[in-house]
């Protein structure tokens, strides 16, 4: 990997760890669902700017269906678990159980979608499992129903990652593929959708005092929206296109560990041994699960 790319791939895992310490900016003031929503109306208008300065026709042949529902899965849900996980987790934490996607991907695989499931396959997940486990109990928040409930909100974004992969195979893939930038925006679109509703009836009876957001919070909404989403697509896509999609895999490495290093510079989130031991075994899986010899599965999605 050049210079360049490694670049690339650093910024790329310094914003998608960052989205975690903006979601824990912004969701305890906006809520779980106006902090989703608006991450995703901005992702979409980021992307929107994208598709234009770059005359990409807006051409989905067919698929633009597939992709919303892509969207709904791969964006929607888990941006609103990972929001609703942010009210009660550091944002380490939240970085750290995000580096369970591909091991979601390897148990979905096996119980839905027929992949086999080898040792090293098998033995990542469970691996990884513990480290959830001690990341959960030993860690220096309280273990409470609420620290329980963000855990699983976080899990839950996860598995949709890893659901995403396949599906975006069956229906993208092997139907005659689409330029992935618009495969990007479509499924931003299916976030928007999916999340409207949900943000019409939360400000209908949980109303933000909207004068009373501080500019800290605008700004993390922002840069969540325009930089962590729409311009983090930009740099995995351009990394797939140059390196391949096992060595842009590698960024799944970095997120947690930029991610409790921004909660620790910025919000003086508490670094302990839990998050070593976690975090290590979850890497330990994630190199069971990822490396070359070990992979047959499509690679789900790492997108935070």
């Amino acid at each position: 990997m050049n210079a360049a790319n490694l670049s690339r791939l650093l910024l790329l895992a310094a914003l998608w760890g960052g989205s975690f310490l903006f979601m824990r900016i912004a969701a305890p003031v906006l809520g779980a669902v106006p902090t989703a929503f608006g991450r995703v109306v901005l992702g979409t208008a980021g992307l929107l700017g994208v598709v234009a300065l770059m005359r990409l026709p807006l051409a989905f042949h067919g698929k633009f269906r597939a992709t919303l529902v892509l969207g709904a899965i791969n964006s929607g849900v888990p941006f609103l678990m990972f929001a609703f996980a942010a009210r009660i987790l550091p944002a380490g934490y939240s970085a750290i159980l995000n580096a369970t996607t591909p091991l979601m991907g390897v148990a979905i695989g096996a119980l839905a979608f027929g992949e086999a499931l080898t040792w090293p396959k098998a033995l990542g997940v469970f691996v990884g499992l513990m480290g959830v486990v001690i990341l959960t109990g030993a860690g220096p928040i309280a273990m409470t129903a609420a620290t329980l409930w963000g855990v699983v909100a976080c899990l839950v974004a996860t598995a949709c990652y890893g659901l995403a992969g396949f599906l975006t195979k069956r229906w993208i893939s092997q139907r005659g593929g689409l330029d992935s930038r618009i495969v990007a925006l479509g499924s931003q679109l299916g976030a928007v959708v999916l999340l409207l509703p949900f943000a019409i009836w939360d400000t209908a009876t949980h109303p933000v005092a909207w004068r009373e957001v501080t500019a800290t919070v605008w700004l993390s909404m922002l840069v969540m929206g325009l930089l962590c989403t729409s311009l983090a697509y930009v740099l995995y896509f351009k990394l797939i296109a140059e390196v391949g999609p096992m060595k842009a895999l590698t960024v799944t490495f970095l997120i947690p560990l930029f991610g409790v290093l921004w909660g620790a510079l910025v919000l003086d989130e508490a670094t302990t041994t839990a998050h070593a031991l976690g975090g290590g075994l979850i890497a330990a899986a994630l190199w069971l699960v990822l490396r070359p010899s070990a992979v047959s599965q499509p690679q789900p999605p790492v997108r935070t």
